[in-house]
């Protein structure tokens, strides 16, 4: 759907400040919900991303589809007029999004404390490496230090390799999302207080979060995570199973499950094995189990591996690589992927918003913009007229595109199938 009154943050102005991805991601969730985006970069660069290939008719791939459903409005924060274009803006904003490294948006006269006095009902969400305070506050935090200060490299990959990452950028991405959620939750608060409050999610702080299991044992036991693999941290069996032609991944940890397991591949006698009772005690003989479950895995191809497990009741997947994700059949179904208008890209296929609303289904809209095609109607929306904008684009404060990324015409009605 386009975006209109249906969707759940209809009416919300959200201004992002942002580069690369923690921002962008955020602000895109918010899009994708209804929300009109502003999304502020530079003239003339915008947001690096857009250097960033592959590159279809020289725009960013990977830009078009970060940052769908918003409008580009170029301004030179650094300039004055750029800076006082912003406040303007944000007088009638009700959100600010921003991943600039902690101090760079004072220095910008920007900062929350100076936001707030202008538009008091405005809530200021800063995303950053390591938080807006504490020691490390001003170093430079990208996801892969924060994979690695936050523990997550450390029991990612195998007990003998090298340390390994998680291959999405997943603590900038998850930091993106408790960004969204908390900016739901204090557009709520502000709508029974009528003020608006700061929002301050660290990298760090997002991966850590993550660390159930490992705070579970720790703090219990004294354990220390170790690298698994693709075993699970206290169940067995649950990880990827070698077979004929490479690996599939199962999980049987229920008694009902396990049986079932055991009956597919034919190892009934281990129901009756002490080592085996329970999930936890095959855990702590996961080798010896896993290795007599490899010993019948291996005889099967992963196809007929799965389809016999799936006809069981077993928990199970193939792994499957990218090419085959997004030409899945379930997705295809489902109506996850969609094509998405550009000006100069023309259709760019679209990852859909795992959202699924049964009556204000997520906007789909438009491609990431071109530089600078909202300026001109974001200024005459903020109050001012023809003339001070052809000023301030004359004077470098701000630039604007004649471009447009939406098309009514391919815009695709619905997020979610009726």
């Amino acid at each position: 759907m386009t975006g209109n009154g249906s969707s759940p943050l209809a009416g919300i102005t959200v201004l992002e400040v942002g580069a690369f991805m923690a921002a962008p991601f955020a602000t895109m969730q918010l899009a994708d919900l209804g929300a009109r985006v502003l999304k502020i970069e530079v003239p003339g660069a915008g947001d690096p991303v857009r250097a960033t290939g592959p590159f279809v008719e020289g725009q960013s791939s990977p830009f078009a589809r970060l940052n769908r459903n918003k409008r580009s409005v170029a301004l030179d924060l650094k300039s004055p007029k750029g800076r006082e274009a912003l406040l303007r803006l944000a007088a009638s904003a009700d959100v600010l999004v921003e991943n600039l490294r902690p101090g760079a948006m004072r220095k910008l006269g920007l900062d929350f404390d100076t936001v707030h006095a202008a538009a008091p009902r405005l809530v200021y969400a800063s995303a950053s490496g390591w938080g807006q305070d504490g020691p490390l506050a001003a170093l430079p935090g990208l996801d892969i230090m924060a994979q690695a200060r936050g523990g997550l490299m450390s029991i990612t990959g195998t007990p003998s390799g090298d340390p390994t990452k998680v291959g999405v950028p997943i603590c900038d991405l998850v930091c993106a999302l408790y960004v969204a959620l908390a900016v739901t939750a204090a557009l709520r608060e502000r709508d029974r207080t009528g003020i608006g409050q700061h929002i301050d999610v660290s990298l760090l702080e997002a991966g850590v979060s993550f660390a159930v299991w490992e705070a579970g044992k720790y703090f219990a036991t004294g354990e220390v995570g170790r690298p698994l693999g693709s075993a699970h941290q206290t169940s067995a069996p649950y990880q990827a199973v070698r077979t004929s032609d490479g690996y599939a991944t199962l999980g049987a940890v229920t008694p009902k499950t396990w049986t079932a397991l055991c009956e597919v591949l034919g190892l009934t006698a281990m129901l009756g094995d002490e080592r085996y009772v329970d999930a936890s005690a095959r855990h702590a003989h996961r080798e010896a189990l896993i290795a007599s479950i490899e010993a019948v895995t291996t005889t099967w191809t992963s196809k007929d591996l799965v389809a016999a497990l799936d006809a069981a009741g077993v928990p199970c997947a193939p792994i499957a690589n990218y090419a085959e994700v997004f030409n899945d059949e379930h997705l295809g179904v489902r109506d996850f992927f969609w094509d998405a208008p550009h000006p100069v890209m023309g259709k760019v296929r679209q990852l859909g918003s795992p959202m699924r609303f049964s009556r204000t289904p997520a906007v789909r809209t438009a491609a990431g913009p071109v530089l600078g095609e909202g300026t001109r109607d974001a200024l005459l929306a903020a109050g001012y007229s023809e003339d001070e904008i052809h000023a301030l684009i004359a004077e470098g404060a701000a630039a604007a595109s004649d471009l447009t990324s939406t098309d009514p015409n391919l815009s695709v009605e619905r997020e979610n199938p009726a």
